[in-house]
């Protein structure tokens, strides 16, 4: 029997329920159904990044890292940005590892924004930004993204920004969409935040994964951009070890000092194994280059096997996502095709709305890739099945 709290309590989060993710992940194993759903790869990591762990193990990596990172692993991401996109940053004091990309978000968010500020941010979104942003008594401003190409439309940036905005929070590439901000986003974002207060807080966890010969356009290969933006990213996601939860942040020294305190008491330090795999593992730059090629070969084939169903898929640009959309037979909320999916087609995705902090509904599934070829195929198939309503 559940226990009963006797206490009197008010939530802070009273509108938020259990993510989305875990919601349908539940149904998916209730009913037994082919996952595309998460993006977590159902597939192995590396055999020789697991080896490498193990090493770092049983030579005696176990205790605490240091509370900002394992200064060789620090060393590589400051190494591979500098070379992949000309910006340096001090090991010392402009890059921290976070326990999750998730982790560096909240801290980053806890340690800049204050009561009363306002936050941009692009929806659809992943989901924690505007909940993170509640806590800390700010307000999240939320502009929907132009459907189906989900571009940044600069004239509304421009006219939502007030005296009260504090951050403005970009994600390429993109979560659901797949889209990518290109260097005339860029260019058009500095523009809006020259002369002022604003941070950029850039979420960057898919940047590797690119396709059809783009280039990443993050914040660090603008430099007047870096000079006012909290770059996060995640080890996990590039190289296909999610649960290993770890992340990292990318700053100016001034904006950095306010995400470390906060970072310190949330997790203090992350994995330290982890952490001295990931540095050896950066020293090759095969690891993270041969990626974009990797992921396009899973979004070409899952599209390709999908070209006898019924769904109309959106270009992806990058991420391990795609869209569905299936306005044109079926009037159905993306919430109840999710669940037809799921109990009678035995297939599990995301409705689009959970992506927005309205429920906004634009008939409109995301897919993940994140998959071995069986279950692509097997996903692929049972969405094949569908019949229109």
């Amino acid at each position: 029997m559940a226990l009963s709290s006797t206490v009197t309590h008010r939530s802070k989060l009273p509108d938020v329920g259990t993510t989305i993710f875990s919601v349908i992940g539940q149904l998916s194993s209730q009913y037994g159904a082919i996952n595309l759903a998460q993006g977590a790869p159902n597939f192995p990591c590396d055999k020789a990044l697991i080896a490498s762990v193990e090493r770092a193990m049983r030579a005696g990596h176990n205790q605490y890292a240091p509370m900002t990172g394992y200064p060789p692993l620090k060393e590589a991401l400051a190494e591979k940005v500098s070379t992949l996109y000309g910006q340096h940053y001090d090991v010392a004091s402009e890059v921290l590892i976070t326990a999750s990309a998730s982790e560096g978000l909240y801290a980053a968010i806890s340690g800049l924004v204050h009561a009363g500020d306002e936050v941009i941010f692009f929806e659809p979104a992943f989901d924690s930004y505007a909940p993170v942003v509640r806590l800390q008594g700010a307000t999240p401003i939320a502009i929907k993204l132009k459907v189906p190409q989900f571009a940044i439309d600069w004239d509304e940036v421009r006219a939502t920004i007030t005296p009260r905005t504090r951050m403005i929070i970009i994600n390429t590439p993109h979560n659901p969409s797949g889209q990518v901000l290109s260097a005339e986003d860029l260019a058009q974002l500095a523009t809006l935040t020259r002369n002022s207060d604003i941070i950029v807080l850039s979420d960057e966890v898919y940047e590797h994964i690119l396709f059809d010969g783009r280039r990443h356009h993050g914040m660090a290969t603008h430099p007047e951009l870096a000079q006012r933006s909290v770059i996060v990213s995640s080890l996990g996601k590039t190289f296909h070890v999610t649960g290993w939860r770890v992340g990292y942040c990318l700053a100016p020294a001034e904006l950095m000092n306010e995400v470390v305190k906060v970072h310190q008491f949330l997790m203090y330090a992350a994995d330290t194994p982890m952490q001295v795999a990931f540095a050896d593992w950066l020293r090759e730059p095969a690891h993270y280059q041969s990626l974009a090629g990797f992921w396009q070969q899973k979004r070409d084939l899952l599209a390709l096997m999908l070209q006898e169903s019924p769904f109309e898929l959106l270009p992806t640009a990058g991420s391990f996502f795609m869209l569905a959309s299936y306005r044109h037979f079926s009037d159905e909320s993306d919430s109840e095709m999710v669940k037809r999916l799921i109990i009678g087609h035995g297939v599990a995705t995301i409705p689009l709305s959970a992506f927005y902090t309205d429920g906004t509904d634009n008939r409109l599934i995301r897919l993940s890739f994140a998959k071995d070829e069986a279950t692509l195929q097997a996903g692929a198939q049972a969405l094949c099945l569908l019949k229109a309503r």
